[in-house]
C-alpha cells in the first residue's frame, strides 16, 4: 500500500470512521453507511470493517509506549485528554484524524496498537 491518503474526521465521533476510510482507500461517507454508525466506533465496528474489505491484522491489543515500537502498519487506540480516539499509524507517520500528520503520537496517557498485515491494497 502506499502512504494513505490523510483525512480529517468529519465530526468530533467519526475519527474511527476516518481511520478506517484512510486505511480501506474509501471516503468517510462509504464507511458510515457500511456501519450505519456516525457515532462513535466500537472496536467490533473497527474488525467488522477490516473484514469486510479482506485486510489482514491482528486482533490482540498491545500496548505501547514509544513509537519505535510500533509495526509498520497500525490501528491505535489512544487515551487523549478529550477522550479515547483512534488514530493511524503508517511506516514513521501517525495519520490523526483530529490533530493531523504528526511525527510522533497525539497527547495521550494510554496507547495501544493492533497491527495491521501488509498484505493491503
Amino acid at each position: 500500500m502506499k502512504n494513505p491518503t490523510y483525512i480529517k474526521e468529519p465530526t468530533p465521533l467519526q475519527c474511527g470512521q476516518a481511520v478506517l476510510a484512510m486505511l480501506c482507500q474509501v471516503n468517510v461517507s462509504e464507511i458510515v453507511n457500511l456501519l450505519n454508525n456516525e457515532r462513535e466506533t466500537t472496536l467490533k465496528e473497527m474488525f467488522y470493517t477490516l473484514d469486510y474489505y479482506k485486510i489482514e491484522y491482528d486482533k490482540q491489543r498491545k500496548e505501547v509506549g514509544h513509537k519505535a515500537e510500533l509495526p509498520k502498519i497500525a490501528i491505535l487506540s489512544l487515551e487523549t485528554p478529550r477522550c479515547w480516539h483512534w488514530s493511524l499509524y503508517f511506516d514513521g507517520v501517525f495519520y490523526d484524524p483530529e490533530h493531523g500528520i504528526l511525527n510522533d503520537f497525539p497527547k495521550s496517557r494510554r496507547k495501544y496498537f493492533w497491527e495491521i498485515k501488509e498484505n493491503i491494497c
